[in-house]
């Protein structure tokens, strides 16, 4: 028997049959093989249980359509999750983390961007991360409350990031907070465990609130294990690309840099999200219009038990 061709028939049947109510003995029947046997068979080619091959299919084509911006309810529905907290559990089982933080990290980044790839090795770029420490520190800054059910979070935070620019608040903020250092901290501070709504902060490291104005929002960020990544280097000055500032450049880069994050460094890396501490963008002195633009992302992760 030709087992490979039989194996990709039954794959091909699993994709197009994906949503609905799959048995293994429906997709033994489709191959033509006796159960038992249709198992061993699948398992050696693929390298692991046909069922286990389904869920894992279901769980990277949620992840997808999370990534396309679609609901977690719905996507837990039509994926055949009875409940979206059944669907929450095994997506984190099996990424690490949960669709919310997902969801949370693409649309932050802006669905509307094109799709780089990233590699642990991006263009001679080495994408392995350094791992720290940091202690609980201090944020002020400006922000806005906003959730992402319903797609509208990205809206939100490119009409705050143009407020940012036109109404002057880096400059006020460095005069009137003086951080001891440079560098601003974009971080998103969920509601609830359970919520979609949450506070999205650009701000800077102070070490107290003291000189804080009543327009400004104020977090204390806990000590944390991070994986930090920095981004690809990428040319947004006048004499970039074609001779022009490619502005869309840096946010992509950032984008590709969390679905490397969240799609292929979790899984093989032997760490999980550390869901009871914050992750953040930190923006310095080396993203200011520069050659080799970069910034750094920290994760906060804990190691796989």
């Amino acid at each position: 028997m030709n087992y490979s061709k039989d194996i990709k028939r039954s794959i091909e049947y699993i994709a197009t049959h994906i949503k609905e109510d799959l048995t293994i003995q429906m997709v033994a029947r489709h191959a033509g093989y006796s159960l038992y046997h249709f198992c061993r068979v699948f398992q050696v080619c693929m390298g692991v249980p046909v069922m286990e091959y389904v869920r894992k299919r279901r769980l990277a084509l949620a992840a997808k359509e999370l990534h396309e911006g679609k609901r977690i309810l719905d996507i837990a529905m039509a994926f055949g999750f009875e409940t979206q907290g059944g669907f929450t559990k095994a997506f984190r089982k099996e990424f690490g983390y949960s669709p919310g933080q997902y969801a949370l990290r693409m649309a932050r980044a802006g669905n509307n961007l094109v799709q780089p790839t990233i590699r642990s090795d991006y263009g001679g770029y080495s994408m392995i991360p350094t791992f720290i420490t940091k202690p609980s520190f201090k944020v002020a800054g400006y922000g806005i409350t906003t959730h992402i059910a319903d797609g509208s979070f990205t809206k939100d935070i490119a009409a705050f990031w143009n407020s940012y620019d036109t109404n002057g608040w880096e400059t006020k903020m460095y005069d009137q907070l003086n951080p001891p250092r440079h560098g601003e901290v974009g971080i998103c501070v969920p509601e609830s465990k359970d919520s979609d709504h949450l506070v999205y902060l650009l701000g800077v490291i102070v070490e107290d609130f003291s000189k804080v104005t009543p327009d400004m929002i104020t977090l204390e960020v806990p000590e944390a294990t991070y994986a930090v990544f920095t981004t690809p280097p990428v040319d947004v000055t006048a004499g970039g690309r074609d001779g022009e500032a490619n502005q869309q450049d840096f946010p992509n880069a950032i984008r590709a840099t969390w679905k490397y994050i969240f799609e292929e460094w979790f899984p093989e890396s032997g760490y999980v999200y550390d869901e009871s501490k914050l992750d953040f963008e930190f923006y310095d002195e080396r993203c200011h219009f520069r050659p080799d633009t970069v910034m750094d992302i920290y994760v906060p992760v804990n190691k796989k038990a």
